[in-house]
């Protein structure tokens, strides 16, 4: 059969026909138009409406109401035909789940950037921004919850090195038997005029290259169906990652990638977004604790004292781990299950080596001394260690 273009060119020759068309004058014009005669007959005999005379075929709109076919005996019911041509064009979104207004979070709080980004979102502008900072200091969340006080619908992409066109832009699918075209993610956000919030960029390829369009607020061109889509007013892209674009030095983010200068240039601006202050994460803090029905402001404040002196330690290059406010907000969850302080912490720094986890257990014994030092956990364990039964 004919390929999507070449049935698009088709149609346009003879679907404002109002009678029915010879299928010798169809493969004449078909050849005309540099289209294989035996490949055109074929497509026309299975998409297109035979009528009532034989040889004859119907060249319906694409927005047409469904036509009643004919049918040979014996042979299964032909489609209606606009449903056939829209399935032979094959471009669907078959689904916008992904594409909604955020709720508002009751435990966010407004801080650093945040007023940047709503207004940029407020603006209903084409205004391109990227946001690097470390892991967990909330530059997704307070992207999504901008867009929920803005009322702006958004669609978050997460970036991985596999990423690429056919995940972005879109790609063919098998879908009910059919092959269609599934407009990607990218797509959609244009035509919804939406937010398009592209997550850890820094993770991706030179495979994303085929978004360097999109940040200059073109057109699109669908090269595997042709169509042409043009941002809707109020498409935005945002972009999150923890480095700049140029890999990381020290080994933290050793997936970061070093992202193609051309294609950085294309952002109109940057924020570079530290982790929140003391005062700032006391708010954070206290409002999970709501959130968890945690009664214990004096834990929050030593998390807080904890977690700060860590980070002025690991600017200083002393240690090679931080604490992120997203770790705090883990550990206020664990207590809330366990309500032992020492063992919500403990769960929560496991996943740091030895001595990093040692080290930062200690340093959290000498801010809260109502909690055991490591020498007395270590001496709990031994004694409750199962006693040996004496001899009879």
């Amino acid at each position: 059969m004919l390929n999507t273009s070449e049935i698009t060119r088709l149609h346009a020759e003879f679907k404002n026909t109002s009678v029915s068309v010879r299928i010798g004058e169809i493969r004449d014009r078909a050849e005309s138009m540099g289209f294989d005669r035996k490949m055109a007959y074929k497509t026309v005999k299975n998409l297109f409406v035979n009528d009532t005379i034989r040889g004859h075929y119907f060249f319906p709109n694409s927005d047409a109401e469904p036509t009643p076919v004919k049918v040979v005996a014996k042979a299964a019911p032909a489609p209606a035909p606009a449903e056939t041509f829209k399935n032979a064009l094959a471009v669907s979104s078959v689904s916008d789940d992904e594409i909604y207004i955020p709720s508002v979070d009751p435990t966010f709080v407004k801080w650093g950037e945040y007023k940047t980004v709503f207004n940029v979102l407020d603006s209903n502008l084409f205004f391109p921004l990227y946001i690097s900072g470390m892991s967990g200091n909330g530059k997704t969340f307070m992207v999504e919850q901008a867009c929920a006080k803005a009322k702006r619908e958004y669609v978050r992409v997460q970036i991985s090195p596999e990423t690429d066109e056919d995940d972005l832009i879109g790609g063919f699918r098998l879908i009910g038997g059919e092959t269609v075209f599934q407009k990607g993610p990218v797509i959609k956000a244009m035509e919804r005029g939406c937010v398009l919030l592209i997550d850890e960029i820094d993770r991706a390829t030179n495979k994303i290259m085929c978004l360097q369009g999109v940040l200059e607020g073109n057109p699109v061109l669908l090269k595997k169906t042709g169509e042409v889509i043009a941002p809707a007013p109020g498409f935005n892209v945002i972009a999150t990652a923890n480095t700049k674009g140029r890999g990381s030095d020290d080994g933290r983010y050793s997936a970061a990638s070093i992202i193609d200068d051309a294609f950085l240039e294309r952002f109109v601006a940057t924020i570079d977004q530290p982790y929140a202050t003391p005062s700032v994460e006391m708010k954070i803090l206290a409002k999970h604790a709501v959130k968890y029905d945690v009664d214990d402001s004096n834990f929050v404040e030593k998390l807080i004292a904890w977690a700060s002196v860590i980070r002025k330690t690991f600017e200083d290059d002393a240690i090679d781990d931080v604490i992120s406010t997203r770790r705090l907000c883990h550990i206020i969850k664990c207590f809330s299950i366990f309500t032992d302080r020492t063992k919500a912490i403990e769960l929560c720094i496991n996943r740091f080596d030895e001595e990093t986890r040692t080290a930062f257990l200690d340093l959290y014994t000498k801010i809260d001394e109502s909690t055991p030092t490591m020498e007395e956990l270590i001496n709990g364990s031994e004694n409750s260690a199962e006693p040996e039964v004496a001899p009879v």
